[in-house]
């Protein structure tokens, strides 16, 4: 196996934004830094951020497309992000401290979606991901031009959320490392899970509008899944470039 990293990406507010970094320090038992801190409840959920809750309680792109062509830049030191979207105009805020202009802002995104943004909230234990542990995606992208071949047309990566991009490897090879564990640059991951997709997926990153019948795409392969979920067993620093071991 000769792949390496391509890209690393960051998710600070969950489903509201996406953001590359060129290196990362992973600790072992935690996700990526800046991921999936803040999190957006919506109006029938009770989340405060004091415990990791299934993405049901949040407002997310399976449900508001419009979410996915958000894009972030974080300030760390600050604890501020910058947003943006084709159809708002920026805005610098602190999700801790001005919540109301954040949801004044994200507002006409959901239109008259039944999923309106009540609060946002900060996860306190850890990154609010997907899985029910403190997980990192990794992505093959392989496997993506194999969907965007089956497609007929080129595809952005962001539709699927992914926080490690790889190359070299052939498509649908990350799903045999169910149970394995991979060296990426100095870290190591234990691969527990294929990652199942939603509706999100179906978005244009660029506009927000949903374009493509992925979960159709991938039911072609007699599934509904793309990359895997990982722990970080030994933590490390990663960066784009590095190489990847199947240990």
């Amino acid at each position: 196996m000769s792949a390496r990293v391509t890209g690393l990406w960051r998710f600070p507010i969950k489903a509201h934004g996406r953001e590359a970094v060129e290196a990362v320090d992973l600790t072992a038992g935690r996700t990526m830094p800046w991921d999936r801190v803040w999190a957006v409840a919506h109006q029938r959920s009770d989340a405060d951020g004091s415990e990791w809750l299934p993405c049901r309680n949040f407002t997310r792109g399976a449900n508001v497309p419009a979410l996915m062509a958000i894009s972030v830049r974080l300030d760390e030191a600050a604890e501020t992000v910058t947003l943006s979207h084709p159809d708002r105009p920026d805005i610098t805020l602190s999700p801790d401290r001005d919540g109301a202009a954040f949801l004044d802002w994200v507002r006409p995104l959901h239109g008259d979606s039944t999923w309106q943004p009540a609060r946002i909230v900060r996860a306190q234990a850890r990154g609010m991901t997907d899985s029910d542990f403190a997980s990192l995606t990794l992505c093959n992208m392989s496997s993506h031009r194999a969907v965007e071949q089956r497609i007929g047309r080129p595809l952005s990566i962001h539709r699927w959320r992914g926080n490690v991009w790889l190359d070299g490897l052939a498509p649908w090879e990350e799903f045999d490392w169910i149970g394995r564990e991979v060296q990426v640059g100095g870290a190591v991951f234990k691969v527990r899970e294929r990652t199942g997709r939603c509706r999100a997926t179906e978005a244009n990153p660029d506009t927000g509008q949903r374009d493509t019948d992925m979960l159709a795409t991938l039911g072609s392969w007699g599934h509904t899944d793309f990359s895997v979920m990982a722990e970080v067993v030994r933590g490390g620093r990663v960066t784009t470039g590095d190489t990847v071991r199947l240990l």
